[in-house]
């Protein structure tokens, strides 16, 4: 959980936009770890002059916290990518429950999801789970299968050290 602690055991919040304060369901499950709320309003700090409009795709979703704080402060579109079924489908009702419709979620690993045809993307969450060390891989396959442009930006979150 990236060493913060779940609001409300088994939800999260939303911290800006106009979503802000609004909770997010998360399931219960070994590895998953939403972004805490004090990072995602650092970086959605630092992404505000770019992401009213931008195109995003949030890799291993999870929770699907950034790429919901991305579209409740003003991002066109989210392609969600989560494996696991259950996350997926949390996520799913989430964005139902809160009436995005700019979400959109695919429940399938995120390397075979890089294969398919790509759109590029102004900006790409990426946190795979930690233990399986995904990140360069990850964006390469960004990379070579055209998912970025010259001004693409990527966040990834890994490990401390």
């Amino acid at each position: 959980m990236n060493g913060g602690r779940r609001a409300d055991s088994g939800r999260i919040r939303i911290v800006g936009g106009s979503l802000r304060n609004s909770r997010l369901d998360v399931p219960d499950m070994p590895g998953l770890r939403p972004t805490p709320e004090r990072v995602r309003e650092t970086l959605f700090n630092w992404l505000a002059p770019m992401i009213e409009g931008a195109r995003c795709l949030d890799l291993c979703a999870g929770t699907g916290a950034l790429g919901i704080e991305a579209l409740s402060r003003g991002a066109a579109s989210v392609q969600f990518v989560e494996q696991d079924a259950r996350v997926a489908q949390t996520l799913r009702n989430n964005l139902a429950r809160l009436k995005v419709a700019a979400g959109h979620v695919s429940a399938q690993d995120a390397g075979q999801f890089l294969q398919q045809p790509a759109a590029a993307q102004d900006l790409v969450f990426l946190d795979p789970p930690f233990a399986l060390m995904l990140w360069s891989a990850l964006s390469r396959q960004l990379e070579q299968h055209g998912w970025l442009t010259a001004t693409s930006w990527i966040n990834v979150e890994s490990p401390r050290g």
